[in-house]
């Protein structure tokens, strides 16, 4: 099966028997009656598992060529669900360029309980094992990285982590599965915020993750059912028909994507444009072979460079809202230093090009013309 026919019928097979709906129901319920004690047709507690939830598992599997998927309560608590697969002594290599909020429960909680952390730039995959040792357990990975694009080759981060015995997780928030396959490249598990793209229209919290390993789902869908961060069925069920079009969303995402990048490079005010599909992008070449596209995900800088330059187009824009969060239908503009990434110590920030003048849009799938006349108008 294809990948835009995985995004309608992946896992989707007898959904509804009891009355052969197109659409997987809505189970609404905490419980489920029992014929006797432990009898029950293959659920107990919602907790523990729902038919709702269940047919996006098996969604997220189908998509992303895994076996296992788990849905969690938001893209942290996936990550944090991850993290419990360690212990006070562990050590994990992770990007030094990522999501704040992974970066603060990184540091703010599990350093906390023990867990070693390094961050370091992997645009040059050889320069991970420098800092492998006895206790390293995982290699964390996000690419394209969470602002600043930076593209991490898959395939030799998984050869060095094979040669260790190590664990590679990979966050596909940016890419998704259209563009990008991390299991096929030799990842482990892979991480969604489904908040994102999955979903694609900014109305549910959730997270994933998808794994091929047997026994590293089981040690998962512990941790999944004994820490509780789960979703609920009408979550699942937003998150469930936004997959349905993804496919269709990320075209429109890509191309919308490469209008805007070029458009920004072309405007005097602007100074640095970060986009993957650019020639000279480092890793360029890698992002070519291991994605199928570019996305919608760009960074830019003005040539003044200050905090005050970045507050006046992104306070002037009108078709790109000022918010949180990206991947939605609707294009959105946001302020990393004092948004998505405030929570980064600002010297931290500025080793991996955080600046005060960076902002990072989440372009949508509006009409082209009307992207870039709202970005002239507010760059002006």
């Amino acid at each position: 099966m294809k990948f835009n026919t995985k995004t309608i019928h992946g896992g989707q097979d007898n959904v509804d028997p009891a009355y052969g709906s197109v659409m997987p129901p809505i189970y609404q319920t905490s419980t489920y009656s029992q014929s006797t004690p432990g009898g029950h047709k293959g659920f107990e507690y919602s907790r523990s598992g729902n038919p709702t939830r269940a047919s996006l598992e098996k969604s997220l599997a189908s998509i992303e060529n895994g076996n296992y998927g788990l849905a969690f309560g938001s893209g942290l608590a996936a990550i944090d669900a991850v993290m419990k697969l360690f212990k006070p002594g562990d050590e994990i290599i992770s990007t030094n360029d990522l999501y704040g909020g992974s970066y603060r429960l990184f540091t703010s909680i599990f350093e906390g309980l023990g867990i070693k952390f390094h961050f370091i730039g992997m645009q040059d995959a050889a320069k991970i094992e420098d800092y492998i040792n006895p206790n390293t357990k995982l290699i964390w990975v996000e690419t394209p990285t969470n602002p600043m694009m930076n593209i991490i080759d898959i395939e030799a981060v998984s050869a060095i982590a094979k040669k260790n015995d190590l664990l590679l997780a990979v966050d596909n928030t940016f890419a998704t599965p259209y563009l990008q396959l991390p299991l096929d490249l030799g990842a482990d598990i892979v991480m969604h915020s489904a908040t994102k793209y999955l979903g694609g229209h900014s109305d549910v919290v959730m997270g994933g993750l998808v794994v091929k390993d047997e026994k590293l789902a089981e040690k998962l869908y512990f941790i999944q059912n004994a820490s509780g961060a789960v979703c609920g069925p009408q979550d699942s069920f937003l998150v469930l028909r936004g997959i349905k079009t993804l496919h269709l969303r990320m075209q429109r995402h890509c191309e919308n994507g490469e209008a805007v990048a070029k458009f920004l490079r072309s405007h005097p005010k602007v100074d640095k444009v970060y986009w993957p599909g650019f020639e000279d992008h480092p890793n360029h070449d890698i992002a070519k072979k291991q994605m199928k596209g570019f996305g919608g995900m760009i960074s830019f800088t003005t040539k003044e460079n200050t905090l005050k330059s970045a507050t006046q187009i992104v306070e002037k824009l009108k078709v790109f809202t000022l918010a949180e969060s990206l991947g939605g239908v609707e294009s959105l503009a946001g302020h990393p230093a004092t948004m998505t990434h405030a929570s980064i110590p600002a010297e931290e920030r500025a080793k991996t090009g955080v600046t005060d003048s960076l902002i990072r849009l989440s372009v949508g799938v509006e009409d082209e013309e009307d992207l870039l006349a709202d970005l002239k108008h507010a760059i002006g």
